[in-house]
């Protein structure tokens, strides 16, 4: 009854946000879902335990940011248990996706989703983000760390046109000051998540040019 009731609303949810996926994606997002609902009873990966919301807080908190993944190269910092970047990659397969975390169990669990899901376009870091040697064209973070965190220890990530997606509850009014006084672009965009009452914003960030 559970996965009959997880399809009903990832069905519904994809619906609201407009977006397009075919059965096999749809069934890999279910199986990324289960697998992760699996491991999260023997370790702990997320706070989000109850299944009648993992739909909306896992996979479509994810998925609402799809339409701002428009470059090849991206990079999920603080990924946890691969959130946002295993559901953004399961509807982006021609795009290259590297998640990096720090947590050993949680990196484990990454590899054994890109196993079982098949994802060959998706690479995970066991290491502390400055120590990750990349250039992509787009670094996302959920929950990551505060902006000016985020700045400062990703920006060797991103190659010279590329920006900074950070996805935030509330716009986070001060440490956008705090930015643009040192020469960032920045502006916002509302997210909608389906069955999700709470405040959603992305924060999008990108270095002005001399």
């Amino acid at each position: 009854m559970k996965n009959e009731q997880w399809q009903d609303q990832l069905s519904a949810g994809l619906n609201t946000l407009n977006i397009k996926a075919n059965q096999a994606q749809q069934t890999a997002l279910l199986d990324y879902l289960a697998l992760l609902e699996k491991w999260n009873k023997k370790t702990n990966l997320t706070a989000i335990r109850d299944p009648h919301i993992m739909v909306s807080r896992q996979l479509l908190d994810s998925l609402s940011v799809l339409p701002f993944i428009t470059q090849q190269k991206i990079c999920d910092v603080g990924t946890g248990a691969g959130l946002p970047a295993i559901p953004l990659a399961i509807m982006n397969p021609d795009k290259q996706f590297y998640l990096i975390d720090s947590n050993n169990k949680k990196t484990r669990f990454i590899q054994q989703a890109i196993f079982n899901l098949k994802l060959t376009h998706v690479n995970v870091f066991h290491a502390r983000v400055e120590a990750v040697e990349l250039q992509v064209d787009t670094v996302i973070s959920r929950a990551f760390a505060s902006l000016p965190d985020i700045t400062e220890k990703c920006q060797h990530l991103l190659n010279k046109e590329g920006v900074f997606l950070a996805m935030k509850g509330k716009i986070p009014n001060n440490e956008i000051k705090r930015l643009e006084q040192q020469g960032w672009q920045i502006k916002s965009e509302e997210l909608n998540v389906p069955n999700e009452r709470s405040e959603r914003h992305l924060i999008i960030l990108k270095k002005c040019r001399k």
